[in-house]
């Protein structure tokens, strides 16, 4: 399977060798599948920071009760390497995925920051995931290591105990929950992904018989 698709997988100092500080977003989480609502999400909230690149971060295990639900680490970066190909604004970070284990953000952040002092971390994130940051493993020290962006749209408050940048966002209520389902049911989730990302879940047979 590896070598279907290909995507850029430079290192972040490859990327910017020898230049000053860069704006560098990072998009984490499970991607269980990816879909056109956080695509959107990165590129607008991306877009409006002024950022240099927005790396997409997919973890190895993930910590939420979303682990049962999810497909191999290396599946689900072939899933969002087809997802954001073809936008030089986005690329992949695997720093996650090689450590293995469960995925702690603050860990990786702290780990980022050293590998790659050239960068300042943007670390976008969707509205619906403010609540729950005060569950996350060392949330203040992580607040003041990254900036958070944060991309609210309809109703959603612009309030959080932390320190964020507020972007506001098109309102598109998909969630990868609701696209596995779909799947398993053999329903189409034509626009709900990318054209390529639906044929290659199709391709492998991904999330048939999957159990939420």
């Amino acid at each position: 399977m590896n070598g279907v698709y290909t995507i850029s997988t430079q290192t972040q100092s490859e990327v910017w060798p020898n230049q000053e500080k860069r704006k560098v977003g990072i998009f984490g989480g499970t991607f269980n599948p990816p879909h056109i609502g956080q695509l959107v999400l990165a590129e607008t909230v991306g877009r409006q920071l002024g950022l240099e690149k927005v790396f997409w971060m997919p973890n190895a295990q993930p910590i939420d009760g979303t682990h049962a639900s999810a497909i191999s680490p290396s599946n689900r970066v072939q899933l969002v390497k087809t997802a954001i190909m073809g936008n030089p604004f986005f690329d992949i970070e695997l720093i996650e995925v090689r450590n293995g284990g469960k995925s702690y953000t603050y860990q990786t952040m702290r780990e980022l920051v050293e590998m790659h002092p050239e960068n300042d971390y943007y670390f976008i994130i969707g509205g619906e995931k403010i609540e729950k940051l005060p569950t996350w493993d060392h949330i203040e020290e992580l607040s003041r290591l990254v900036k958070f962006a944060v991309g609210v749209h309809g109703d959603q408050k612009k309030q959080a105990p932390y320190p964020m940048l507020w972007y506001d966002v098109p309102d598109i209520r998909i969630t990868s929950s609701e696209i596995r389902t779909k799947i398993r049911m053999k329903q189409s989730v034509n626009y709900l992904v990318p054209e390529r990302e639906a044929l290659f879940i199709a391709e492998y047979n991904l999330y048939r018989g999957l159990y939420d």
